[in-house]
């Protein structure tokens, strides 16, 4: 089978592991309220810290940033860089719109990281460090993630990862895309903060 070949298969792959609604799976497990119905209705980590359970947020948190992180590997190791790049776009968009749950999932930012991790590393530091520094002067949780998203495809090209750049040029579009909500909320000034009670 020729690389052409392998390409959509790779894609594919990357979007039914990305479309895993780890959020949704782990708290139906521990028998808590269904997930869509509390908070912002999301089922990424940051809606499952709204049912109070710390430990199945972290655990969801890894286990998005996995699938993302997973795809690309494994991919890049059995057909190349591009096949990596073409995962790792699959994985992204599965965890956006997986085909299991009427194609709504969550906002991208562990599954962003997680491929980020398996393509270049230093890149997944980099924006966890950005996040970090945001979210500490400004308390926004949205705000950092939209910084750090921002930032890193720059990050990218900077250091010469013309493909990888291009690629996150577009998950950072979709995940500005996912976070509109949470844009105009930042620019009525309404968004919540972390730590924030109520």
């Amino acid at each position: 089978m020729g690389i052409e070949a392998v390409l959509p298969v790779v894609f594919l792959v990357g979007y039914f592991l990305g479309s895993i609604p780890f959020g949704l799976v782990l708290t139906r497990l521990a028998g808590t309220q269904d997930l869509r119905s509390i908070g912002s209705g999301n089922i990424g980590a940051t809606n499952v810290l709204r049912t109070g359970r710390k430990g199945l947020a972290a655990a969801t948190l890894l286990l998005d940033a996995l699938k993302g992180t997973v795809a690309v590997v494994v991919a890049g190791y059995l057909a190349g860089p591009d096949a990596a790049i073409l995962a790792g776009l699959g994985a992204f968009l599965g965890h956006l719109f997986p085909v299991w749950i009427k194609f709504k999932g969550g906002k991208g930012v562990a599954v962003y990281i997680g491929i980020l991790l398996g393509l270049f590393w230093p890149g997944a530091l980099f924006f966890c460090l950005l996040w970090l520094a945001t979210a500490f002067t400004t308390r926004y949780s949205s705000l950092s993630a939209l910084v750090a998203a921002f930032v890193t495809p720059i990050f990218l090209w900077w250091f010469g990862h013309l493909a990888l750049a291009s690629l996150f040029a577009v998950l950072t579009l979709l995940l500005f895309y996912m976070h509109r909500e949470n844009i105009k909320r930042l620019q009525s000034g309404t968004e919540g903060r972390i730590g924030q009670k109520g």
